[in-house]
């Protein structure tokens, strides 16, 4: 608990507060779940960022059922770390075709990205996946670099998870090459070592929004909290109170320049 609690950025004195309420409800063959929620409910009524900064492992979860919503923040944070990029590709392989995730360039270089969202924390990814990635990939590549009229080079292909992968899964990807990001893979450089950097925070994790509010803006399209400090006129259309509306914006903005 304490370790989550330095990792998303509060102060030694928030989490001796933290620690002092949560204690007397812990008893023996008490779930993690459990503890999660009883440390949420109260960051929620003392810092409300650090709130949404804790949550984000379940604030990732809930931009299910589908992984579009996942491969829009993976294409994001490419975005921030200089690539050109693009959701959503189908390409012709040297036999079939293929439906990438995402697609992201630069400097002349191309890398074809597989998103594995996973609606349950329990799932891990396996072997299997980077094995069945990796064969579409050369699929793609074969036909990609044989292409006179491409000015670019298909040099990679990546693997995102929102879960985690296995040994083997890891120990396969580093042999052949492949690129693998997931929430704690590579040791301190997954996934909310990358949120954090960029203020890339799904709009899941706002404590000032309702469910229902967040499904109304993910059926929107709306994906991250920076869209929202960009696009503020979307709150419009919640319907909220201008002091509520006042709130989300202030939480947006913490978290996109904490």
């Amino acid at each position: 608990m304490e370790h989550s609690l330095q990792k998303c950025g509060a102060e030694p004195e928030e989490i001796a507060a933290v620690v002092a309420h949560i204690e007397p409800w812990i008893y023996d063959g008490i779930s993690t779940d459990e503890i999660h929620r009883r440390v949420f409910s109260f960051l929620k009524k003392s810092n409300r960022v650090q709130a949404s900064k804790y949550s984000l492992k379940r604030a990732i979860f809930e931009l299910g059922p589908t992984g579009y919503p996942f491969e829009r923040m993976v294409g994001a944070l490419l975005t921030h770390k200089g690539y050109k990029t693009t959701v959503g590709v189908v390409l012709q392989g040297a036999c079939v075709e293929h439906e990438i995730d995402v697609l992201a360039e630069k400097q002349g270089n191309v890398y074809a990205i597989e998103c594995k969202f996973h609606s349950d924390s329990k799932r891990s990814s396996n072997v299997k996946v980077p094995l069945y990635i990796n064969s579409r990939f050369l699929d793609v590549q074969k036909n990609w670099n044989s292409n006179q009229s491409k000015s670019t080079h298909l040099k990679q292909g990546w693997l995102v998870t929102n879960t985690r992968f296995t040994t083997d899964a890891i120990s396969y990807g580093n042999c052949i090459g492949l690129t693998m990001l997931s929430w704690d893979h590579p040791k301190n450089n997954g996934i909310p070592r990358h949120v954090d950097r960029f203020g890339l925070y799904p709009i899941t994790a706002l404590t000032t929004l309702s469910k229902h509010e967040k499904r109304q803006l993910l059926d929107k399209g709306i994906i991250l909290t920076m869209e929202i400090e960009q696009q503020p006129e979307v709150l419009k259309e919640l319907n909220l109170s201008s002091g509520k509306t006042r709130k989300v914006l202030s939480e947006v903005h913490q978290l996109c320049h904490m």
